[in-house]
């Protein structure tokens, strides 16, 4: 297989499988790698019919086209950067994955204001930005029963998981991923 572009990710499972999607440059942005999206869906199942999925710094989208490509009933992503917003936007509309709802907004802001719940929630702020604890907080009331939070980070010293159960771990290069749900 030809070694993957700069700025393009490849969506592994569901109908759009194998299609390459494009984002911008930005600050903090790190799509998670196929292998890691790989386990992840693999933990997750690979069918997401009916589940509400919730993509927080949506960033390439790599998290949110994957559930929608393998059939979330609603996948909302929430993106504050507007180049990667709009290439969010253009990718949505590539892959014809209309059941994907796109905000331009802070992911905390957002989350404040929102009464939906989730099902499953995406949780992979910029790692320098000390926004993973308190988003997981925030994202807590959002969640149905029985919910799953894939979470990323460069290191978990230091966070405070109380009120959480790590089902599953795993790491990847510089990428320390966990599986979580409310305790």
């Amino acid at each position: 297989m030809a070694a993957q572009q700069k700025n393009q990710l490849r969506i592994i499972g569901g109908e759009c499988r194998r299609r390459i999607v494009h984002f911008p440059d930005g600050d903090g942005l790190r799509p998670t790698p196929d292998r890691v999206r790989e386990t992840l869906f693999n933990w997750l199942g690979q069918d997401l019919t009916g589940k509400r999925c919730l993509d927080l710094f949506a960033g390439s989208g790599a998290l949110g086209l994957e559930a929608a490509s393998r059939g979330a009933a609603r996948v909302v992503m929430v993106e504050k950067s507007r180049p990667a917003y709009t290439a969010l936007v253009a990718n949505r509309d590539l892959l014809k994955l209309n059941r994907t709802e796109l905000v331009n907004a802070d992911a905390a802001a957002w989350l404040a204001r929102s009464g939906d719940v989730f099902d499953i929630a995406f949780v992979d702020p910029p790692y320098a930005s000390g926004l993973l604890q308190p988003t997981l907080v925030a994202l807590a009331p959002r969640l149905a029963p029985g919910a799953r939070v894939y979470a990323e980070a460069a290191d978990w010293t230091g966070l405070d998981l109380a009120g959480w159960d790590v089902l599953k771990e795993g790491r990847a290069g510089t990428v320390h991923y966990r599986l979580l749900a409310p305790a």
